[in-house]
């Protein structure tokens, strides 16, 4: 007996709470912050440039020339990075956050840290959703092997976000349930796309919403993840957490079929 496709869908995304439990396994602190903060810089900037990136330019190759292909990958990430710029700004300031957990720098920087990358990856599951929807009901094996690539893919993202929310709110349950909300964006997104916007589901479309995706954690990861991983004193470990980052987001891209 066959699963769903949308069945599927959500055991993809609901493997983000097994990357959140993962994460949670022991208690956070400022040195497991600062690695998580280096590694979702290391996933974002992997998964952008060496998945999303690639994918969308193949796509618009094939039916432009080359300098126009460029030129829309350009200005499609341009504006995805001007949209992530106006998120952060549109998220409480340090300040604000600093009324609800007290004068606790560390959490406060944490709590908009995983604020921004919640986000970010919220957006980023969405369009994956689609993409494991429409997969299983062309063809069952194909979604299938789609669900376990992308539920791979997705363990290190539940990684991401639960560690900075788990410090900021002081529980890991909290930092668990954060994980498992991204990871419900792909869910959302098949059953959009299968009830109220099947038409507008094209792969022109689908192709410029991932390379807008690519360009908001782009920015995430160069404007808040990375230089909060890279401040001393705990440089070392930030670099550590990026370089896991990447390369366990590039053993999650070779598992897609």
């Amino acid at each position: 007996m066959q699963a769903s496709p949308m069945v599927l869908t959500t055991l993809a995304g609901l493997s983000t709470a097994l990357g959140g439990l993962l994460a949670v396994a022991a208690k956070p602190t400022k040195t497991t912050l600062s690695v998580s903060a280096g590694f979702a810089g290391g996933v974002m900037l992997t998964a952008s440039l060496a998945d999303l990136l690639p994918e969308a330019l193949r796509f618009y190759s094939s039916y432009l020339p080359p300098l126009t292909s460029g030129a829309a990958i350009v200005m499609l990430l341009a504006l995805g990075m001007f949209t992530a710029g106006l998120l952060g700004r549109l998220l409480p300031e340090e300040t604000e956050l600093a009324q609800k957990y007290g004068q606790n720098t560390a959490r406060t920087q944490a709590m908009r840290t995983a604020l921004i990358t919640g986000a970010a990856l919220l957006l980023h599951n969405f369009p994956e959703g689609v993409l494991t929807l429409f997969a299983g009901t062309a063809d069952p094996a194909l979604g299938l092997r789609t669900t376990l690539a992308i539920a791979l893919h997705n363990i290190p993202e539940g990684l991401a976000v639960a560690v900075p929310f788990a410090y900021a709110t002081n529980s890991r349950a909290k930092g668990v349930l954060a994980a498992l909300v991204s990871g419900l964006a792909e869910p959302a997104g098949a059953l959009l796309a299968l009830v109220l916007l099947r038409g507008l589901f094209t792969p022109g479309f689908l192709n410029g919403t991932v390379v807008l995706v690519a360009g908001i954690m782009i920015w995430v990861a160069l404007a808040q993840l990375l230089p909060a991983a890279l401040a001393p004193p705990r440089r070392l470990t930030g670099v550590l957490g990026a370089a896991a980052g990447c390369l366990l987001m590039l053993l999650g891209i070779a598992a897609l079929p």
